[in-house]
């Protein structure tokens, strides 16, 4: 099957990088679509991931701990 020229030259030609700069367009296109959250909304969300955070890590280290302990106990370590 030969390739068809007329089709070729009608598609965009990538930047030296690769990406077309319609790429670009479409990419600033759809952030303007993008609903961004307010700053009252931004720092709720941040304050609820910090707080989640650090009591899925207190209750990683707890169980760290307790496997610590039983396992220095079946072993006979210190």
């Amino acid at each position: 099957m030969a390739r068809n020229p007329l089709r070729a030259a009608t598609q965009p030609r990538p930047a030296a990088g690769g990406i077309s700069l319609s790429f670009f367009g479409g990419v600033l296109s759809e952030l303007r679509k993008v609903n961004w959250p307010g700053r009252e909304q931004t720092t709720r969300l941040t304050v609820m991931v910090l707080a989640i955070s650090i009591v899925i890590g207190a209750i990683l280290g707890l169980i760290d701990i307790g496997f610590s302990r039983l396992f220095a106990l079946i072993t006979g370590g210190q």
